[in-house]
């Protein structure tokens, strides 16, 4: 094998092999949601609901990710459910995320986080989501509100 093989196939000792999952996918039961809320208008699409209930079985779930020799975990905050009300916040469902990051931290799973990941609060989109005059504020207000968990 030549040097630009060998280059090819190695990695830095502090090179991150993760994996990704998008909240509204896994965790389930994303009641608050825009695509709640357009999967059941949708003929024949098959709806979300429980999903993995991911929600509830994250420990499990970032076990088996650094089971299998990942250290890193790119998760997100779902919108929907830290706003389930335009400014009403809930305190809890951001303890859950910052349960979420200790969990992958004391795995040795680094976690990166998203902050939105497509789907958003059913009011933000009804009220024209990002084309609304004040979807900048809107969206600056949540990750203001949710930074201080990172």
């Amino acid at each position: 094998m030549n040097r630009k093989d060998s280059a090819m196939t190695t990695f830095p000792a502090n090179f991150l092999w993760g994996a990704s999952t998008s909240p509204h996918q896994i965790e389930g039961n994303n009641v608050n949601s825009d695509w709640w809320v357009r999967e059941a208008l949708v003929p024949g699409m098959e709806l979300s609901g429980d999903a993995n209930d991911s929600y509830h079985r994250y420990r499990e779930d970032m076990t088996l990710l650094a089971e299998a020799g990942l250290n890193a975990y790119r998760f997100g905050i779902e919108w929907a459910r830290v706003e389930p009300r335009p400014g009403v916040f809930s305190p809890a469902l951001i303890a859950h995320y910052r349960r979420m990051i200790d969990v992958a931290l004391e795995l040795g799973v680094q976690p990166i986080i998203t902050l939105h990941h497509f789907s958003s609060p059913a009011w933000f989109a009804e009220s024209g989501g990002w084309n609304s005059a004040d979807a900048t504020e809107t969206f600056v207000r949540y990750v203001e509100t949710v930074s201080p968990i990172l």
